[in-house]
């Protein structure tokens, strides 16, 4: 008889801990070779498939079984114990914070980069961007569809021609983030990176709201208080300061503190309103993601060239398309394109304790190297505690209570 034995929980009630000398001879034997396994290092067993040769196993010699094992995963390393999904957690961790950080930082450092010459078009990496992303998600649904050319087509004609109505949903959704997109450079442009990132978590707020109106969300108790909480966080972080500037100086950082808050607050409800559209559109049909992207990237590098030579349009036809551009433009226009693609990847891995995680993480790591590294950020202590709230907010959000496990089950 072939016995499946799956590793206890610890909740495995004492009852169950009967005297294993009834299993025979054998299973000791099997049990000792296991030990020996684990004690040579080699990781916990989830599943321990063994064949036993005396005959079937009765109720008793089942629970005998489980029992043992429980035992001996007590003696498996912590460290050992560590799983695949545990492992998978902590590296989109990882890929999380280094994305939003470092997009942050380094679109800062280069729309504050003194170089000679003319500085590069924010429009015109938007384009950028958009022609890569459009690249990696056809790549994408290429390696899907087992690298055939033919299958490749099919799909491409099928989804995005033939679905003409389907195709121009993502019109809107397209528009309003080739919008947020340029407005993220204007905001950076014109705000330190770590006032950026907390003043930019305001779209929790307006992803909330949409969800509520458009997708008739219900929010529990916690989540309205962390929105509250957030918002305030928000005021403390742009409340201004006292500062012994000269009055020109100080007239001028105040004005481009403004239209970096308005930017920002723009991009906000642009992000919230695009976000839930597009998962609106995602519960109505059975499209790959990956198609559904190539589809925003088509309208997206359409309103982009628009934006592009409706706002510098003479600087393009004088200089080009590609003015300015330098090593760390190709790098912000990279994560720009690629890393919201590799955040889709790895957020299924992510809960929100993790996002949490990653946002409050991202808002520090901001922080020390705007002030530091950067130098253009002078923190004060209305900054600090707007940001420990709106970390707070981020954490209370995502917050969920378990349901109480009564003792009398298993």
């Amino acid at each position: 008889w072939c016995a499946l034995v799956g590793v206890a929980e610890d909740r495995f009630s004492e009852q169950y801990r009967v005297d294993s000398a009834e299993l025979g001879e054998q299973f000791q034997e099997r049990v000792t070779e296991e030990r020996l396994v684990r004690r040579r290092g080699c990781g916990e067993v989830r599943v321990l498939r063994t064949c036993w040769t005396f005959g079937p196993l009765d109720s008793t010699a089942m629970k005998a079984m489980m029992a043992v094992t429980l035992a001996n995963s007590a003696e498996v390393p912590a460290m050992s114990r560590l799983s695949p999904s545990d492992r998978l957690k902590h590296v989109s961790l990882g890929v999380l914070v280094l994305q939003t950080t470092s997009l942050v930082l380094i679109m800062r450092y280069s729309r504050t980069l003194q170089t000679e010459g003319l500085r590069y078009l924010a429009s015109s990496a938007v384009v950028c961007a958009e022609v890569i992303k459009i690249i990696a998600c056809t790549a994408l649904v290429f390696k899907d569809n087992s690298f055939s050319v033919r299958a490749l087509n099919r799909v491409l004609v099928e989804e995005i021609i033939n679905k003409p109505l389907e195709t121009l949903k993502l019109a809107i959704p397209s528009g309003i983030y080739t919008l947020q997109n340029n407005l993220l450079y204007v905001a950076l442009s014109n705000l330190d990176a770590a006032t950026y990132q907390v003043t930019y978590q305001l779209k929790i707020l307006t992803t909330a709201l949409f969800s509520v109106s458009m997708l008739s969300k219900k929010l529990n108790v916690y989540q309205w208080l962390s929105l509250l909480i957030l918002m305030m966080g928000v005021a403390l972080v742009q409340w201004p300061s006292d500062s012994a500037k000269a009055p020109e100086t100080e007239e001028q950082t105040a004005s481009s503190q403004f239209v970096g808050l308005l930017a920002v607050l723009v991009a906000c409800f642009s992000s919230g309103f695009a976000g839930v559209y597009f998962e609106k559109i995602l519960k109505e049909t059975k499209q790959s993601v990956w198609v559904r992207n190539i589809q925003l990237g088509l309208f997206g590098l359409i309103f982009g060239v628009a934006g592009m030579f409706a706002y510098d349009g003479k600087r393009v036809l004088e200089n080009g398309m590609f003015q300015g551009y330098n090593n760390v433009t190709c790098v912000v226009v990279l994560l720009q394109a690629l890393g919201g693609l590799v955040v889709a990847a790895v957020i299924k891995y992510a809960d929100n304790i993790l996002k949490g995680f990653a946002t409050s993480i991202s808002i520090i790591l901001s922080t020390f190297i705007s002030y530091f590294w950067l130098k253009d950020f002078d923190p004060t202590r209305l900054f600090f505690v707007g940001a420990v709230m709106v970390i707070a907010a981020t954490f209370l959000y995502g917050y969920e209570r378990k349901p109480a496990v009564s003792p009398g089950k298993v």
